[in-house]
């Protein structure tokens, strides 16, 4: 059976024929898990649309700053409801004891909203957090409180147009081969595997998904320009949010003591660093020291406010080829931030960003495959499914080294599980070989990257010798 076969016959309510060029929905600026929406809903059964259909269909659901002005008519002129899809995010204003919302694509403030209490109660219901952008159907009319005009958000509903089954979603993984599933995993990134030159290529690529699927797992990369980072973690998932270069601050990132909200951190299961060079930060020190004890433990204290997350952190930065080199230093040069190696111990991996090829119109996805909204919520499920971490302890004999290489290693151990075998959940399932060679090996290289440069930025590391690993039952097979 084909994969293509394989995807109907396993994934056939997830799946849709994906085009190499979606300009309406590059130009709109949507992410990819509303553009799969329109597609999917719209799409014939030969995976054939109408992108004049699909552009109204846009056009009728989301309002832009061009229609809205007509939709402000309709509320305020001729005392209507309208309803849309719209991506807001929920305040509770503590000096007035109301809630409001923002629709930043509109340049909707809160200053000029009101939540009612039916909203409120279903926004509550599906736990949708504070301060954080999220997407959802719904429905405003006008009203005056306190003698001001407002927009009043009358009805709420989450846009999950799918239902997510993990347990299904681990047990058909047993129906693909392991080259197969790098072929479906990338296909729900908008790659197109067969344009990969190397297993390593696409193994590398697949990295990046690591801290989506990994509760605080720290990753940085650095690659040439133009191999798709901020495509990856701006647009793949609801849960991530890409800061690309401009001013970032303590309270952006951890916590707004002025207006007593929380920052990034605190909103997303994945933020990213991108152009780490190019960000500037108004006090390194104080920047260096939240990270530091972020990093460490998950908690974050900002004055009297002490608050911890699960977020993961990505690094990303740009690198000159003949810089690409994991024994030479790197990363001091990339951003001021890691010339304390403190900072930098306490991230887990290194991703080798120059081992994925420049994107070309080759490298996007031109056939069936699961969509991205779905692909994204099975990310975010797997973040809180504990049972890989626990097999990779029980495959793994205790060894003796440095608490921080065994951790990372362990940590990236149970990622590559999740992303790679996730139907690998007792001892019994695992097949020995394919988890030394694409898991344990692939983590103990991300680490060994960082202890390079590690050693380079410190000669005290030096002292610090890697942690050999053995993998039970395995007297003849170390890994190094």
């Amino acid at each position: 059976m084909e994969l293509k076969e394989k995807i109907n016959k396993y994934f056939s309510n997830m799946a849709l024929y994906k085009k190499a060029a979606n300009t309406l929905f590059l130009n709109l600026s949507l992410p990819n898990f509303i553009r799969d929406y329109f597609i999917r809903k719209y799409s014939n059964q030969d995976g054939t649309y109408d992108i004049d259909l699909i552009s109204e269909k846009v056009k009728q659901l989301i309002p832009n700053k061009e229609t809205w002005p007509l939709i402000l008519d309709n509320i305020i002129i001729n005392n209507n409801s309208s309803t849309f899809l719209a991506k807001i995010k929920v305040l509770i204003n503590l000096k007035e004891a109301y809630v409001s919302f923002a629709m930043p694509d509109l340049d909707i403030n809160f200053d000029q909203t009101i939540v009612s209490n039916n909203a409120w109660q279903k926004i509550k219901e599906e736990n949708m957090t504070l301060d954080n952008d999220f997407w959802g159907i719904i429905t405003i009319n006008s009203v005056i409180y306190n003698n001001q005009r407002k927009i009043n958000l009358t009805n709420f509903k989450a846009f999950k147009p799918y239902k997510v089954d993990l347990n299904y979603f681990v047990k058909a993984r047993e129906n693909f081969t392991l080259d197969e599933w790098m072929s479906l995993v990338l296909g729900a990134m908008d790659y197109n595997s067969n344009s990969f030159e190397s297993e390593l290529n696409k193994i590398t690529m697949i990295s990046r998904l690591i801290p989506f699927v990994s509760k605080r797992i720290n990753i940085i990369e650095l690659a040439p320009k133009g191999t798709g980072k901020s495509y990856v973690f701006s647009r793949l998932s609801k849960y991530s949010w890409l800061n690309s270069g401009g001013i970032m601050t303590r309270a952006k990132l951890f916590y707004d003591m002025r207006y007593h909200t929380i920052g990034l951190i605190g909103c997303y299961d994945v933020v990213s660093l991108d152009e780490i060079k190019t960000i500037k930060f108004n006090d390194i020190a104080e920047m260096q020291g939240a990270l530091k004890g972020y990093l460490e433990s998950g908690e974050f204290v900002v004055g009297n406010k002490k608050t911890t997350s699960s977020c993961s952190m990505v690094f990303l930065g740009n690198i000159k080829q003949e810089n690409m080199d994991t024994t030479k230093n790197m990363v001091q040069d990339v951003s001021i931030l890691f010339n304390d190696s403190a900072l930098l111990d306490r991230i887990h991996g290194f991703i080798r960003g120059w081992d994925i090829p420049r994107m070309s119109e080759a490298m996007k996805v031109n056939d069936l495959s699961i969509n991205s909204e779905y692909f994204s919520e099975i990310l975010h499920l797997l973040r809180d499914d504990s049972c890989y971490e626990k097999l990779v302890d029980e495959l793994l004999e205790d060894v003796d080294g440095d608490t921080r290489d065994i951790t990372a290693i362990k940590r990236l151990s149970a990622s590559y599980l999740k992303l790679l075998f996730p139907h690998y959940r007792k001892l019994e399932d695992v097949d020995i070989k394919l988890f030394k060679k694409y898991c344990l090996d692939n983590a103990i290289k991300m680490r060994q990257d960082i202890k390079n440069q590690l050693c380079i930025l410190d000669e005290e590391y030096l002292k610090i010798k890697m942690p050999i690993f053995k993998i039970k039952g395995e007297e003849n097979d170390e890994c190094d």
